[in-house]
Protein backbone atom coordinates (compact mmCIF):
# COMPACT_ATOMS: atom_id res chain seq x y z
CA UNK A 1 0.00 0.00 0.00
CA UNK A 2 1.34 3.44 -0.94
CA UNK A 3 1.87 6.29 1.50
CA UNK A 4 -0.74 8.32 -0.37
CA UNK A 5 -3.39 5.68 0.38
CA UNK A 6 -2.33 5.47 4.04
CA UNK A 7 -2.57 9.25 4.34
CA UNK A 8 -6.05 9.16 2.80
CA UNK A 9 -7.15 6.47 5.25
CA UNK A 10 -5.76 8.53 8.11
CA UNK A 11 -7.51 11.67 6.85
CA UNK A 12 -10.82 9.79 6.60
CA UNK A 13 -10.51 8.44 10.13
CA UNK A 14 -9.60 11.91 11.45
CA UNK A 15 -12.63 13.52 9.76
CA UNK A 16 -14.87 10.76 11.14
CA UNK A 17 -13.35 11.40 14.58
CA UNK A 18 -14.06 15.11 14.22
CA UNK A 19 -17.68 14.30 13.42
CA UNK A 20 -17.82 12.06 16.48
CA UNK A 21 -16.48 14.88 18.68
CA UNK A 22 -19.09 17.29 17.28
CA UNK A 23 -21.82 14.77 17.99
CA UNK A 24 -20.49 13.75 21.38
CA UNK A 25 -20.33 17.37 22.58
CA UNK A 26 -23.78 18.01 21.07
CA UNK A 27 -22.58 21.16 19.32
CA UNK A 28 -25.44 20.90 16.82
CA UNK A 29 -28.15 20.04 19.36
CA UNK A 30 -29.14 17.54 22.02
CA UNK A 31 -31.97 15.81 20.15
CA UNK A 32 -31.41 12.08 19.66
CA UNK A 33 -29.71 11.79 16.23
CA UNK A 34 -31.82 14.63 14.78
CA UNK A 35 -28.86 16.92 13.90
CA UNK A 36 -27.21 14.05 12.02
CA UNK A 37 -30.44 13.36 10.15
CA UNK A 38 -30.81 17.03 9.20
CA UNK A 39 -27.31 17.04 7.71
CA UNK A 40 -27.99 13.69 6.03
CA UNK A 41 -31.13 15.13 4.44
CA UNK A 42 -29.14 18.12 3.22
CA UNK A 43 -26.66 15.76 1.58
CA UNK A 44 -29.42 13.56 0.12
CA UNK A 45 -31.75 16.31 -1.13
CA UNK A 46 -29.34 19.08 -2.11
CA UNK A 47 -25.67 18.18 -2.49
CA UNK A 48 -25.94 14.65 -3.91
CA UNK A 49 -28.53 15.54 -6.57
CA UNK A 50 -26.21 18.29 -7.82
CA UNK A 51 -23.35 15.79 -8.04
CA UNK A 52 -25.46 13.15 -9.82
CA UNK A 53 -26.95 15.59 -12.34
CA UNK A 54 -23.56 17.11 -13.19
CA UNK A 55 -21.96 13.66 -13.54
CA UNK A 56 -24.60 12.22 -15.87
CA UNK A 57 -24.87 15.42 -17.90
CA UNK A 58 -21.12 15.33 -18.61
CA UNK A 59 -20.49 11.58 -19.20
CA UNK A 60 -19.18 10.77 -22.66
CA UNK A 61 -21.68 8.00 -23.36
CA UNK A 62 -20.32 7.27 -26.83
CA UNK A 63 -16.87 6.26 -25.60
CA UNK A 64 -17.66 4.27 -22.45
CA UNK A 65 -15.85 0.88 -22.35
CA UNK A 66 -18.98 -1.21 -22.09
CA UNK A 67 -17.19 -4.57 -21.75
CA UNK A 68 -15.15 -3.35 -18.77
CA UNK A 69 -18.26 -1.80 -17.21
CA UNK A 70 -20.16 -5.06 -17.62
CA UNK A 71 -17.24 -7.08 -16.19
CA UNK A 72 -17.48 -5.01 -13.02
CA UNK A 73 -21.17 -4.27 -12.60
CA UNK A 74 -22.58 -7.69 -13.52
CA UNK A 75 -20.94 -9.44 -10.52
CA UNK A 76 -21.38 -6.44 -8.19
CA UNK A 77 -25.10 -6.16 -8.93
CA UNK A 78 -25.33 -9.95 -8.54
CA UNK A 79 -23.84 -9.62 -5.04
CA UNK A 80 -26.29 -6.80 -4.27
CA UNK A 81 -29.29 -8.86 -5.39
CA UNK A 82 -28.00 -11.94 -3.55
CA UNK A 83 -27.58 -10.07 -0.26
CA UNK A 84 -30.97 -8.44 -0.74
CA UNK A 85 -32.72 -11.78 -1.40
CA UNK A 86 -30.98 -13.39 1.59
CA UNK A 87 -32.02 -10.55 3.89
CA UNK A 88 -35.59 -10.59 2.56
CA UNK A 89 -35.86 -14.19 3.76
CA UNK A 90 -34.54 -13.24 7.22
CA UNK A 91 -36.32 -9.91 7.68
CA UNK A 92 -39.66 -11.03 9.11
CA UNK A 93 -38.13 -13.74 11.31
CA UNK A 94 -35.72 -11.25 12.89
CA UNK A 95 -38.15 -8.34 13.06
CA UNK A 96 -36.05 -6.03 10.88
CA UNK A 97 -37.36 -2.84 9.22
CA UNK A 98 -38.81 -3.03 5.72
CA UNK A 99 -35.81 -1.21 4.25
CA UNK A 100 -33.23 -3.42 6.04
CA UNK A 101 -32.56 -5.82 3.11
CA UNK A 102 -31.79 -2.93 0.74
CA UNK A 103 -29.61 -1.17 3.35
CA UNK A 104 -27.51 -4.28 3.90
CA UNK A 105 -27.32 -4.89 0.15
CA UNK A 106 -25.91 -1.44 -0.59
CA UNK A 107 -23.57 -1.50 2.41
CA UNK A 108 -22.11 -4.80 1.20
CA UNK A 109 -21.49 -3.54 -2.35
CA UNK A 110 -21.04 0.24 -2.46
CA UNK A 111 -17.34 1.06 -2.19
CA UNK A 112 -15.43 4.17 -1.17
CA UNK A 113 -14.37 4.74 -4.76
CA UNK A 114 -13.37 8.41 -4.44
CA UNK A 115 -11.65 9.20 -1.12
CA UNK A 116 -9.71 5.90 -1.03
CA UNK A 117 -10.20 4.51 -4.52
CA UNK A 118 -8.69 7.38 -6.52
CA UNK A 119 -5.37 7.64 -4.63
CA UNK A 120 -5.17 3.82 -4.56
CA UNK A 121 -5.60 3.55 -8.34
CA UNK A 122 -3.22 6.44 -9.01
CA UNK A 123 -0.53 5.08 -6.68
CA UNK A 124 -0.71 1.46 -7.81
CA UNK A 125 -1.64 1.65 -11.49
CA UNK A 126 -0.51 5.05 -12.79
CA UNK A 127 -2.39 7.30 -15.19
CA UNK A 128 -3.75 4.50 -17.38
CA UNK A 129 -5.15 2.57 -14.41
CA UNK A 130 -6.53 5.77 -12.90
CA UNK A 131 -8.34 6.47 -16.18
CA UNK A 132 -10.06 3.07 -16.05
CA UNK A 133 -10.93 3.63 -12.38
CA UNK A 134 -12.42 7.08 -13.04
CA UNK A 135 -14.53 5.70 -15.88
CA UNK A 136 -16.02 3.13 -13.51
CA UNK A 137 -16.47 5.74 -10.78
CA UNK A 138 -18.43 7.97 -13.17
CA UNK A 139 -21.28 5.43 -13.18
CA UNK A 140 -20.60 3.60 -9.89
CA UNK A 141 -23.05 5.52 -7.70
CA UNK A 142 -25.57 5.86 -10.50
CA UNK A 143 -25.88 2.11 -11.14
CA UNK A 144 -25.80 0.87 -7.55
CA UNK A 145 -28.03 3.56 -6.06
CA UNK A 146 -30.56 3.20 -8.89
CA UNK A 147 -30.80 -0.57 -8.37
CA UNK A 148 -31.01 -0.38 -4.59
CA UNK A 149 -33.46 2.53 -4.63
CA UNK A 150 -35.78 0.54 -6.91
CA UNK A 151 -35.59 -2.46 -4.54
CA UNK A 152 -36.37 -0.49 -1.39
CA UNK A 153 -39.15 1.52 -3.00
CA UNK A 154 -40.76 -1.70 -4.21
CA UNK A 155 -40.66 -3.11 -0.67
CA UNK A 156 -42.12 0.09 0.78
CA UNK A 157 -44.87 0.19 -1.85
CA UNK A 158 -45.86 -3.38 -0.99
CA UNK A 159 -45.84 -2.51 2.72
CA UNK A 160 -48.08 0.53 2.19
CA UNK A 161 -50.49 -1.23 -0.18
CA UNK A 162 -53.97 -1.90 1.13
CA UNK A 163 -54.82 -5.58 1.82
CA UNK A 164 -56.06 -7.20 -1.37
CA UNK A 165 -54.58 -4.50 -3.57
CA UNK A 166 -53.58 -5.73 -7.00
CA UNK A 167 -50.14 -5.76 -8.58
CA UNK A 168 -50.77 -2.68 -10.72
CA UNK A 169 -51.20 -0.19 -7.82
CA UNK A 170 -48.04 -1.54 -6.17
CA UNK A 171 -46.05 -1.19 -9.39
CA UNK A 172 -47.39 2.33 -10.02
CA UNK A 173 -46.53 3.37 -6.47
CA UNK A 174 -43.05 1.94 -6.84
CA UNK A 175 -42.51 3.69 -10.17
CA UNK A 176 -43.73 7.04 -8.85
CA UNK A 177 -41.59 6.93 -5.72
CA UNK A 178 -38.56 5.61 -7.60
CA UNK A 179 -38.68 8.35 -10.23
CA UNK A 180 -39.53 11.22 -7.86
CA UNK A 181 -36.47 10.42 -5.78
CA UNK A 182 -33.47 12.64 -4.93
CA UNK A 183 -31.12 10.09 -6.49
CA UNK A 184 -33.07 8.83 -9.49
CA UNK A 185 -34.63 12.08 -10.72
CA UNK A 186 -31.38 14.06 -11.10
CA UNK A 187 -29.80 11.04 -12.85
CA UNK A 188 -32.68 10.87 -15.35
CA UNK A 189 -32.61 14.63 -15.90
CA UNK A 190 -28.85 14.57 -16.35
CA UNK A 191 -29.05 11.74 -18.87
CA UNK A 192 -31.78 13.61 -20.73
CA UNK A 193 -29.63 16.73 -20.85
CA UNK A 194 -26.69 14.63 -22.06
CA UNK A 195 -28.68 12.92 -24.82
CA UNK A 196 -29.92 16.28 -26.09
CA UNK A 197 -26.28 17.25 -26.57
CA UNK A 198 -26.66 20.45 -24.59
CA UNK A 199 -23.59 21.94 -22.87
CA UNK A 200 -23.93 22.99 -19.25
CA UNK A 201 -23.82 26.79 -18.93
CA UNK A 202 -20.61 27.78 -17.18
CA UNK A 203 -22.38 29.45 -14.25
CA UNK A 204 -24.71 26.46 -13.71
CA UNK A 205 -21.81 24.04 -13.97
CA UNK A 206 -19.90 25.95 -11.29
CA UNK A 207 -22.90 25.96 -8.94
CA UNK A 208 -23.34 22.20 -9.40
CA UNK A 209 -19.61 21.60 -8.91
CA UNK A 210 -19.51 23.54 -5.64
CA UNK A 211 -22.63 21.82 -4.30
CA UNK A 212 -21.33 18.37 -5.32
CA UNK A 213 -17.95 18.96 -3.69
CA UNK A 214 -19.67 19.12 -0.28
CA UNK A 215 -20.86 15.49 -0.44
CA UNK A 216 -17.61 13.80 0.59
CA UNK A 217 -16.65 15.85 3.69
CA UNK A 218 -20.26 16.05 4.83
CA UNK A 219 -20.79 12.29 4.61
CA UNK A 220 -17.55 11.52 6.42
CA UNK A 221 -18.50 13.91 9.21
CA UNK A 222 -21.92 12.26 9.36
CA UNK A 223 -20.35 8.86 10.01
CA UNK A 224 -18.71 10.21 13.16
CA UNK A 225 -21.82 12.10 14.24
CA UNK A 226 -23.98 9.02 13.76
CA UNK A 227 -21.59 6.99 15.90
CA UNK A 228 -21.85 9.62 18.65
CA UNK A 229 -25.66 9.88 18.57
CA UNK A 230 -26.61 6.28 17.78
CA UNK A 231 -23.65 4.37 19.23
CA UNK A 232 -22.68 0.92 18.00
CA UNK A 233 -25.44 -1.63 17.33
CA UNK A 234 -26.20 -4.12 20.09
CA UNK A 235 -24.69 -6.82 17.92
CA UNK A 236 -21.87 -6.29 15.45
CA UNK A 237 -22.67 -9.50 13.55
CA UNK A 238 -24.48 -7.65 10.77
CA UNK A 239 -21.73 -5.03 10.34
CA UNK A 240 -19.03 -7.71 10.33
CA UNK A 241 -20.95 -9.85 7.83
CA UNK A 242 -21.48 -7.07 5.29
CA UNK A 243 -17.85 -5.95 5.75
CA UNK A 244 -16.61 -9.46 4.93
CA UNK A 245 -18.84 -9.58 1.86
CA UNK A 246 -17.56 -6.19 0.76
CA UNK A 247 -13.85 -6.84 1.33
CA UNK A 248 -13.60 -10.54 0.38
CA UNK A 249 -16.60 -12.05 -1.43
CA UNK A 250 -17.30 -9.21 -3.84
CA UNK A 251 -13.73 -8.79 -5.18
CA UNK A 252 -13.44 -12.59 -5.51
CA UNK A 253 -16.56 -12.69 -7.66
CA UNK A 254 -15.43 -9.71 -9.75
CA UNK A 255 -12.08 -11.45 -10.30
CA UNK A 256 -13.77 -14.66 -11.45
CA UNK A 257 -16.31 -13.00 -13.74
CA UNK A 258 -13.94 -10.42 -15.23
CA UNK A 259 -11.14 -12.92 -15.88
CA UNK A 260 -12.91 -16.11 -16.89
CA UNK A 261 -16.15 -14.52 -18.12
CA UNK A 262 -14.84 -11.45 -19.98
CA UNK A 263 -11.24 -12.49 -20.59
CA UNK A 264 -9.68 -9.54 -18.76
CA UNK A 265 -6.18 -9.71 -17.34
CA UNK A 266 -3.32 -7.46 -16.33
CA UNK A 267 -4.01 -3.80 -15.57
CA UNK A 268 -7.74 -3.73 -16.38
CA UNK A 269 -8.41 -6.78 -14.20
CA UNK A 270 -6.38 -5.35 -11.32
CA UNK A 271 -8.25 -2.04 -11.39
CA UNK A 272 -11.64 -3.78 -11.35
CA UNK A 273 -10.74 -6.11 -8.48
CA UNK A 274 -9.25 -3.36 -6.33
CA UNK A 275 -12.32 -1.17 -6.92
CA UNK A 276 -14.51 -4.07 -5.79
CA UNK A 277 -12.27 -4.61 -2.74
CA UNK A 278 -12.64 -1.05 -1.37
CA UNK A 279 -14.29 -0.57 2.04
CA UNK A 280 -17.93 0.46 2.33
CA UNK A 281 -18.67 3.98 1.13
CA UNK A 282 -20.44 6.70 3.09
CA UNK A 283 -23.36 6.68 0.63
CA UNK A 284 -24.49 3.43 2.28
CA UNK A 285 -24.77 5.19 5.64
CA UNK A 286 -26.63 8.08 4.01
CA UNK A 287 -28.99 5.56 2.38
CA UNK A 288 -29.65 3.95 5.77
CA UNK A 289 -30.45 7.33 7.31
CA UNK A 290 -32.73 8.23 4.43
CA UNK A 291 -34.88 5.14 5.12
CA UNK A 292 -34.27 5.05 8.91
CA UNK A 293 -33.17 1.43 8.89
CA UNK A 294 -30.03 -0.10 10.45
CA UNK A 295 -28.36 3.31 10.74
CA UNK A 296 -25.98 2.26 13.53
CA UNK A 297 -25.05 -0.94 11.69
CA UNK A 298 -24.32 0.83 8.40
CA UNK A 299 -22.21 3.39 10.26
CA UNK A 300 -20.29 0.65 12.07
CA UNK A 301 -19.72 -1.21 8.80
CA UNK A 302 -18.18 1.93 7.28
CA UNK A 303 -15.69 2.19 10.13
CA UNK A 304 -14.93 -1.55 10.46
CA UNK A 305 -14.41 -2.13 6.74
CA UNK A 306 -12.16 0.94 6.46
CA UNK A 307 -9.96 -0.30 9.31
CA UNK A 308 -9.89 -3.87 7.96
CA UNK A 309 -9.02 -2.62 4.47
CA UNK A 310 -5.45 -2.03 5.63
CA UNK A 311 -5.09 -5.79 6.02
CA UNK A 312 -7.01 -6.93 2.92
CA UNK A 313 -5.21 -4.72 0.38
CA UNK A 314 -1.96 -6.76 0.46
CA UNK A 315 -3.98 -9.97 0.13
CA UNK A 316 -5.66 -8.88 -3.11
CA UNK A 317 -2.49 -7.40 -4.56
CA UNK A 318 -0.76 -10.74 -3.95
CA UNK A 319 -3.63 -12.65 -5.58
CA UNK A 320 -3.51 -10.35 -8.64
CA UNK A 321 0.15 -11.16 -9.27
CA UNK A 322 -1.08 -14.55 -10.47
CA UNK A 323 -3.10 -12.90 -13.28
CA UNK A 324 -0.50 -10.87 -15.22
Amino acid sequence: MTLAVLYKLLAILLIVTLGWVVGRLRWLGDEQAEPARVLSNAAFYLFSPALFFRTTARIDLAHLPWAILAAFFVPVVAVMLGVYAWQRLLRVRRGLPVAAPAVRAITATFGNSVQIGIPLAAGLFGDVGLGIHLTLVSVHALVLLLVCTSLVEMDLARERAQPGAGLVPVLLGTLRNAVLHPVVLPVLLGLGWNLLGLPLPEAADEVLRVLGSAVVPLCLTLIGMSLAYLGLPKSLHGAVAVSLIKLLLQPALVLAVAHWGFGLHGLALSVLVMLAALPAGSNAMMFAQRYRALEAEATAANVLSTLAFVGTVPVWLTVLTRFP
